[in-house]
């Protein structure tokens, strides 16, 4: 370690030493601006996942567990749980080739059609006959099956992409993700997606042709987008191809999906052929996991999970001379990692153990996809049934005195009401959701664990008090860019009152008689937890 990370590292120390100097939510500002000033730094290059940088801020977070007297929560009685990567890339262009009524035609790969690098097969060797399946949707308690008496074993189906309207975004932004796993139930081989729009191509056209990066275990199995052989995306006028001779003209499906009429699907007169060559890169990066024991003896084999993601961008590739490349991740996510270790230290400092434990996790991958939280739900240290709640502190906006929080999740489950319970004693309003269209629920961390039956939250800090000004300006000039440094004003005892917030809630999940609960009739609790006691709301 070169000399300006021991300083950088020291501060902390020195922080914690003088803190009975100085009054308590003082002191805690302070503790919460000297780990963000460490994990934002440029030393640590943006904590790209299996970088450097994020090995030091891995080991950064472990100290920081072990000085709170903290118990090492990972394998083999450590503080880690490493998730094994893999990076695929392309070769060269793969080959593609539409052959319908008799006709070859070879499309060019990144202009007619992308497909995704395999992390499951070196080398693609695919001739397969292709069936529409409308949007691909395949969820009985919705009444959705556009798979209802189509034989697509060994095929590829063809899909449009998005979801119908006129469902919740949450449920539809979560049907979308859902497509390859429900094509590969059936049978199929692979995944095309199309556009509705007659111009244009699916969003996902120019990411799937791009490197790929998931967890893949000693097993062979890897995360869900792993499931099909192929995944592809095609543009509206390769699309056009597809369907020549078919029974029922493009046009007229599209026609459909937009009325949100059903779209029935259909075997296509046509066969696809694929052959394609993907290079891996193995690596690894830990989850960095503290454990707070309970001390209930019926309660403290159950968990409350409080956590939020270690990882951002890194540095950027292309970037000019003199121009500022590094991501350094202040907010996204240094200040969730900053006051987490705030709230583990709360519960330290309480003197009170918790009735339940607590695990304190630092989730790698999350900007590539939520893969550490991913894998770690997959391959747990605790039994994940024995999981009750978790709470993702994921970019609280940290530059203005914030009045109110909006919980991420609020309508499924009774941690909403832990939630309500621990802000209105620190005079804090629980606000509804201002932007649902960007079905937030579904983009962090916490998410997988709610596919494994866990209710959980994410915590944003809310609106109020001019907080709408302050997350418009992140969003539209900050966020994911070099800006989002400790250059910006941030506020260290807004940061130091959302750690208390935080602790309150967890708190308070770990010390309840009861475990929380899905609301009845809730689409996620329904989908990912059948079976299971419900509240009523």
């Amino acid at each position: 370690m070169n000399s300006r990370l021991v300083r950088f590292a020291a501060a902390p120390l020195a922080l914690l030493l003088s803190a009975a100097a100085v009054p308590a939510d003082e002191a805690a500002a302070d503790r919460v601006r000297g780990h963000v000033q460490f994990l934002a730094s440029d030393e640590l290059e943006g904590r790209a996942t299996g970088s450097r940088g994020y090995a030091v801020a891995a080991q950064y977070v472990a100290a920081q567990f072990a000085s709170l007297g903290l118990r090492p929560g990972g394998t083999g009685g450590g503080w880690y749980l490493q998730v094994p990567f893999r990076r695929a890339t392309h070769v060269s262009p793969p080959q593609v080739r539409l052959r319908v009524r008799g006709r070859t035609t070879a499309l060019a790969h990144g202009i007619d059609v992308s497909l995704q690098p395999s992390l499951l097969e070196k080398n693609r060797s695919i001739d397969a006959a292709l069936v529409f399946v409308g949007h691909g949707l395949n969820e009985q308690a919705l009444g959705l099956d556009d798979y209802a008496g189509l034989d697509v074993r060994g095929k590829i189906v063809v899909a449009f992409s998005g979801s119908p309207t006129g469902l919740p975004t949450e449920v539809r932004a979560h049907l979308d993700a859902s497509k390859p796993e429900a094509a590969a139930r059936r049978g199929a081989l692979g995944l095309i997606e199309i556009p509705v729009e007659p111009t244009g191509a699916p969003r996902r056209f120019g990411s799937l042709g791009r490197p790929r990066l998931d967890w893949i275990d000693t097993a062979g199995k890897t995360g869900a987008t792993s499931l099909l052989g192929a995944r592809l995306a095609m543009t509206a006028k390769t699309a056009e191809q597809l369907f020549e001779g078919a029974r029922t003209p493009l046009a007229s499906l599209r026609a459909q999906a937009k009325s949100r009429r059903p779209v029935r699907g259909f075997a296509i007169p046509a066969r696809l052929t694929i052959n394609a060559q993907s290079s891996w890169h193995d690596f690894s990066s830990p989850e960095v996991i503290g454990l707070l024991p309970g001390s209930d003896p019926e309660l403290a084999g159950e968990y409350v999970v409080l956590m939020g993601h270690l990882d951002h961008l890194g540095v950027k590739e292309d970037a000019k001379p003199g121009e500022d490349a590094i991501y350094n991740g202040a907010l996204d996510n240094a200040a969730g990692i900053a006051t987490m270790l705030e709230a583990a230290r709360e519960f330290v400092q309480s003197g009170k153990r918790p009735r339940r434990s607590i695990l304190f996790i630092a989730n790698t991958g999350e900007e590539q996809g939520l893969l550490g939280a991913d894998y770690f739900a997959s391959h747990p240290t605790v039994p994940i049934k024995q999981i009750v709640a978790a709470v993702d502190l994921d970019m609280p906006l940290l530059t203005y005195d914030f009045t109110d929080v909006v919980a991420f999740g609020a309508d499924h489950s009774t941690v909403a009401r832990t939630v309500a319970q621990a802000a209105r004693g620190m005079g804090i309003a629980v606000s509804p959701d201002p932007m649902p269209e960007q079905s937030i629920f579904v983009r962090s961390d916490h998410y997988q664990f709610v596919r494994r039956g866990v209710p959980a939250i994410l915590l944003f800090t809310g609106y109020a008090n001019g907080g709408k000004a302050r997350w418009d300006h992140f969003f539209a000039s900050v966020y994911h860019t070099p800006k989002d440094d400790l250059g910006q004003p941030i506020n260290w005892k807004s940061g130091a009152r959302y750690a208390k917030l935080n602790y309150e809630i967890a708190r308070a999940l770990a010390d309840a008689d009861a475990r929380p609960r899905w609301y009845r009739g809730d689409y996620f609790g329904d989908r990912f937890a059948p079976g299971e006691p419900r509240a009523e709301r």
